[in-house]
C-alpha cells in the first residue's frame, strides 16, 4: 500500500513539474504578445501601419496607370483592377493586427493543451488514483518507483545520458520562444512592403509572408505541446518520450518543407525587392508625368 500511494504520489510530482515546464513556456509566449502592449513597439507597429498605407495608395495609382496603358491596348480589364485593389485594402488593414491575434491565439492554445494534459492543479486527482490501485489486485504488488530508485533506467550512463537529451530538447525550446516575439515584430515591419505589389496583382510574396505567419504562431503551438508531450511520455517510456522531445525541435524545419518557413531571409529579400521595384517604377512615373 505504501509503494502505491508513493508511486502516486511521484506520478503527481513529476506531472506537476512538467505542467509548470509547460505554463512557463506559455508565460514566455505571453511575454511575446505582451511586447506589443509596449508604447514604442506601438509606435513602431503604426508607423510600418502607415507606410504600408501609404505605399497602398502609391500602388492604386499605379495600377490605375497601369490600367489605362492596357485598356489603350484593349486588354485592359477593370474588374480584376478592381479585386486587386480590394486586396490591397484588406492586407493593408490587416497585416499589422491579425499576426498578433493570431500569435496569441496560439499561445493560449498552447497553454490550455498543456495543462489538460499534465493535470496541473488537479489536487484531486492523486486521491483517485490511489484509490483506483488499491481496489485491484495488481495494484498493491505495482509500483512505478522503479523507474527512479532501480531497474534498468537507474543505469547511470543511461541517466546521465538522457538528461543531456532532456536539457538539449527544452533549451532549445526555450530559446526558440525567447526571440518569437522579435521576430515577429520584424514580419510585421516587413509586411508593410508588400502593400505595393498586392493592388497591382502581384500576391506571390505577400502570400509567403502570410504562410510565415501561420508557421510561426503553428511552430509556438507544437513545440510546447510536443515537448510537454514528450515529458509526459518520458516516465514510462524512456527513449520514446526522448524522441518526442527532440523532434519538438525539428518543428520549423518541417513546417518549412511544406511552405511555412518560419524565418526571415526569404522574406526580406522579397521585400528588398518589392521596395527597389517600388521605388524604380515611382521614379518612372514621375518622369513621365514631368516630362508632359
Amino acid at each position: 500500500m505504501a509503494s502505491t500511494v508513493l508511486d502516486e504520489l511521484l506520478d503527481w510530482a513529476y506531472s506537476q513539474t512538467v505542467g509548470f515546464l509547460g505554463a512557463f513556456f506559455a508565460l514566455m509566449g505571453n511575454m511575446g504578445v505582451e511586447l506589443f502592449d509596449l508604447i514604442w513597439v506601438q509606435a513602431v507597429v503604426r508607423f510600418f501601419s502607415q507606410l504600408g498605407w501609404a505605399l497602398f495608395a502609391v500602388s492604386v495609382v499605379v495600377s490605375c496607370f497601369e490600367f489605362g496603358i492596357e485598356y489603350s491596348s484593349g486588354r485592359g480589364n477593370i474588374r480584376h483592377t478592381a479585386i486587386n485593389c480590394l486586396k490591397g485594402f484588406l492586407a493593408a488593414s490587416l497585416f499589422s493586427a491579425v499576426p498578433v491575434r493570431l500569435y496569441a491565439l496560439s499561445v493560449s492554445l498552447q497553454a490550455s493543451f498543456t495543462a489538460g494534459i499534465t493535470g496541473l492543479g488537479d489536487i484531486g486527482g492523486i486521491g483517485q488514483g490511489i484509490v483506483e490501485k488499491l481496489t485491484t489486485p495488481e495494484g498493491l504488488t505495482a509500483s512505478g518507483v522503479d523507474f527512479i530508485f532501480g531497474g534498468p533506467a537507474f543505469n547511470p550512463v543511461m541517466m546521465l545520458f538522457c538528461v543531456i537529451l532532456m536539457a538539449y530538447a527544452v533549451l532549445k525550446v526555450f530559446f526558440a520562444n525567447l526571440k518569437r516575439g522579435g521576430i515577429l515584430l520584424i514580419q510585421i515591419a516587413v509586411g508593410a512592403l508588400y502593400m505595393f505589389s498586392v493592388p497591382r496583382g502581384y500576391t506571390d510574396g505577400f502570400t509567403q509572408w502570410c504562410k510565415q505567419i501561420v508557421g510561426l504562431c503553428l511552430t509556438a503551438f507544437l513545440q510546447a505541446a510536443i515537448l510537454t508531450a514528450g515529458l509526459m511520455v518520458f516516465s514510462d517510456h524512456a527513449l520514446l518520450g526522448l524522441g518526442l522531445m527532440l523532434s519538438a525541435g525539428e518543428v520549423p524545419r518541417i513546417a518549412g518543407a511544406f511552405g511555412l518557413d518560419t524565418s526571415t531571409k526569404a522574406s526580406l529579400t522579397s521585400a528588398v525587392h518589392t521596395a527597389q521595384m517600388a521605388v524604380s517604377t515611382t521614379k518612372v512615373i514621375a518622369s513621365a508625368v514631368g516630362g508632359k
